[in-house]
């Protein structure tokens, strides 16, 4: 810890230090101008300064004498003198008590922890396990823009999916094999269609919802879901500009589901957590893990702190997963 003490006594209102620095610049520079340049003031500053010492003391400081330039009159010699002697006094008890200072402010300070920057992927269970914790700094986006803004070291960590639990696809892949991220599975999830309640159309497929000219929710581009959605279409031998609606984003499961509760659509993807939550229907089309990836020199990965660690974050989100409707520990379902 670097630290400085210094003198800032007065003398009936007088500041003592910068009056010293320019009686003493005075005194060892040949004219005013070149102590104005040694203080890093202009000449006119410097008169203006004297000017002041001397009416706040009432005696002259310094005069001007045609060809030798500014000196100290006998009185800004005795004054210089004596605020020399003082401050050379006081400077070895300065450097101890500054040594003194820096000790002790050294013992009382803590540590600040870490706070974890983490962009993620919309998930209602990941939103509660950040609830109430100072350490995480959450900010929602879709799964390729958390990435995004991970390897652009705005986040520390981002949480993503891509709607399976296998073989991760391009351009997801790269990400597991960059060694300046570390990868962990947070828990795996369950999706489908989200519908009305008794799902009266009977859907249990892309192709039925082409078929039947259902008005569909789409979520935002680069989110996993709407990821995963393209995928099932092309399965399906469909493009996603076949589904009435496709277009139509939102950036949350919950937006979603409210769009289908109020019957302003037939069918959205989602968890089936959210789904019961707003009295839908549900049909799975599968199971996804997702991760957080996070930066290999993260320090929360290596340090150790009282609270909002990132291992009590992802306990937290183990906890929160193994008593959720549709999540699970990663590849245990």
């Amino acid at each position: 810890m670097r630290l400085t003490l210094r003198v800032e006594g007065e003398a009936d209102g007088l500041a003592l230090g910068p009056t010293f620095a320019l009686l003493d610049a005075v005194a060892g520079a040949p004219s005013l101008l070149a102590a104005a340049r040694i203080l890093g003031i202009s000449y006119r500053s410097a008169w203006s300064r004297l000017a002041a010492i001397e009416a706040t003391l009432g005696r002259p400081v310094a005069v001007k004498t045609k060809g030798h330039g500014t000196a100290l009159t006998p009185y800004g010699l005795a004054l210089h003198a004596s605020l020399a002697a003082t401050f050379s006094r006081l400077e070895p008890i300065l450097a101890v008590e500054e040594i003194r200072l820096a000790d002790t402010l050294r013992a009382l300070r803590v540590e600040a922890p870490t706070r974890m920057r983490v962009a993620a992927s919309h998930d209602p269970l990941l939103l509660e396990a950040v609830t109430d914790r100072p350490g995480i700094e959450l900010a929602v986006a879709g799964s390729l823009d958390a990435l995004a803004l991970l390897r652009a070291g705005s986040a520390d960590a981002a949480g993503f999916h891509y709607g399976a639990r296998g073989v991760p696809p391009v351009p997801f892949d790269a990400v597991f094999t960059d060694t300046g991220l570390v990868v962990r599975p947070l828990f795996d999830r369950e999706q489908g269609f989200m519908l009305p309640p008794g799902n009266p159309s009977g859907v249990s497929s892309v192709t039925d919802i082409a078929r039947l000219r259902l008005r569909f929710v789409n979520r935002q581009r680069g989110a996993g879901t709407r990821i995963w959605f393209a995928r099932l279409c092309a399965e399906a031998g469909l493009r996603p500009e076949d589904i009435l609606g496709a277009q139509t984003e939102e950036f949350t499961d919950q937006a979603v589901a409210a769009l289908i509760a109020t019957g302003a659509a037939d069918v959205g993807m989602g968890t089936p957590a959210v789904a019961q939550r707003f009295g839908l229907a549900f049909h799975s089309v599968g199971w996804e893990t997702y991760f957080l990836a996070i930066r290999a020199d993260f320090t929360g990965l290596t340090r150790s702190e009282p609270q909002d660690t990132l291992e009590l974050f992802l306990a937290a989100v183990a906890q929160a997963a193994a008593t959720t409707l549709g999540y699970a520990h990663p590849a245990s379902s």
